[in-house]
């Protein structure tokens, strides 16, 4: 694909560490998700913007929220716009816009009917029909997408061409590359690279969130391409091989582990589900594509710490016994409110849990962690304290929380002494920087 000849803006790096941020795809849920736990980390981290880093990779609906924080949406004003639906008219985010049904692919596979039963015909006439043979004819006519990816893109387009935003990615001042697949090849596809740059952002947007079968796949420059998930979970690698130094990776879906005590503690507690097998299909479904996806995004995460051994990397994702976000569903949205909140409060716990070495972790990146409003009640709408608790729910509270901690670092520990016998004389490579 070539890049025509257009004068791109400047891309000043920000000052010190460079600072990357790679979100993974998910559906609506997915999105939902990742703006709750995007706004629980800008609001704890002090010195991190969203806004303003090295660089950013997105997959499906990680490259709708991708586009957004490079165009200078900050998460909170995403949040506004996808979860509150408040602020300006042109950033609002209908909910229509996922499920317009897609009347262009009815009317062309059904436009081929006539040629095809007429060949049948010839098949059966002829005696060379077999079923195998006519059910494959047949399956021609099923849509490839029930839902219209359109309505979508008309909508991206205008949220990119306001004031200050750009929906090209030569004129963005921080790199942004969103991964699709190749439907033909099955390779990936990183739109915003160079020779890769020249399809607008919002039509990147929507070929890398074309999942088969609920969207159509999406024609660049006579080529097919569709969820960009088919092919690596986040794509980190086109940020660390651009040499970042902390790399935060946010991946919504998750394998759902029943078996945990928190697991039934937090289902409802008029429909437990121990075991998903008694759940049905969908929850069978969902499970085993949260399972496929996330094996990838593991043994992506240990390739990881051998190929780029220079770079920090934070990993940000719901617990695996989160039955909130499990039987939320990949394509919710009418809980959207109540589910960013829910990341949002997730998150925040996740860094109170493991607050002593991310700090850490941090500094080393002139980041600091803010562990006063860690500990404050807030909300996800306005980023405010929320009612006082009383002093004897404070209490149990941070005593819960020590208990975590401490779990935490007693599984670590273990998991160190496991991997000691494998480091044995391997001097430690130093952390360039």
């Amino acid at each position: 694909m070539a890049t025509t000849n257009h004068a791109p803006r400047a891309r000043s790096p920000a000052p010190g560490p460079r600072i990357g941020l790679a979100l993974a795809g998910g559906g609506p849920i997915g999105a939902i998700y990742e703006i709750g736990a995007l706004c629980a980390l800008e609001d704890a981290i002090t010195g991190l913007d969203f806004t303003a880093l090295h660089g950013y990779v997105g997959v499906s609906a990680g490259g709708f929220i991708a586009a957004s924080l490079a165009n200078g949406l900050t998460p909170t004003a995403l949040s506004a716009a996808f979860i509150e639906n408040v602020g300006g008219a042109e950033d609002l985010v209908d909910p229509g816009l996922f499920t317009r049904p897609a009347w262009g692919e009815y009317a062309h596979r059904l436009a081929m009917a006539p040629s095809l039963l007429a060949h049948a015909a010839g098949q059966v006439l002829s005696g060379r029909a077999t079923l195998p043979g006519l059910m494959a004819e047949a399956s021609r006519l099923l849509p490839t997408g029930v839902f219209d990816n359109r309505p979508l893109e008309a909508h991206l387009t205008q949220l990119f061409s306001q004031p200050g935003r750009s929906n090209d990615f030569r004129q963005l001042a921080r790199r942004l590359v969103i991964v699709a697949t190749d439907l033909d090849t099955g390779e990936a596809a990183p739109f915003g690279q160079p020779g890769w740059d020249d399809t607008p952002i919002a039509r990147a947007v929507i070929a890398s969130a074309a999942l088969p079968g609920l969207f159509p796949p999406v024609e660049i420059a006579g080529r097919s391409y569709v969820d960009g998930a088919l092919k690596k979970t986040v794509h980190a690698t086109v940020l660390l091989d651009e040499g970042v130094d902390l790399l935060f990776c946010l991946n919504p879906l998750v394998p759902f582990d029943s078996t945990r005590q928190a697991a039934r503690r937090h289902s409802s507690a008029d429909a437990p589900i121990p075991r998903l097998a008694d759940a049905g299909l969908p929850a069978l479904m969902s499970q085993t594509f949260r399972s496929l996806i996330h094996s990838r995004l593991e043994l992506g995460m240990k390739g990881y710490e051998t190929s780029h051994p220079g770079c920090d990397i934070l990993l940000f994702e719901p617990d695996h016994a989160d039955a909130a976000m499990f039987h939320a569903g990949t394509f919710s949205y009418a809980a959207r409110k109540q589910m960013a909140n829910h990341a949002f409060q997730q998150t925040r716990r996740m860094l109170r849990v493991k607050q002593a070495s991310l700090r850490t972790t941090l500094a080393r990146h002139g980041l600091s962690l803010n562990v006063q409003r860690l500990h404050e009640p807030r909300q996800l709408s306005a980023g405010v304290p929320d009612a006082p608790r009383s002093p004897a729910d404070a209490l149990m509270h941070r005593a819960h929380e020590a208990l975590d901690g401490l779990a935490h670092w007693v599984a670590q520990q273990e998991s160190d002494a496991a991997q000691a016998p494998a480091r044995a004389g391997v001097p430690r490579q130093p952390r360039p920087r």
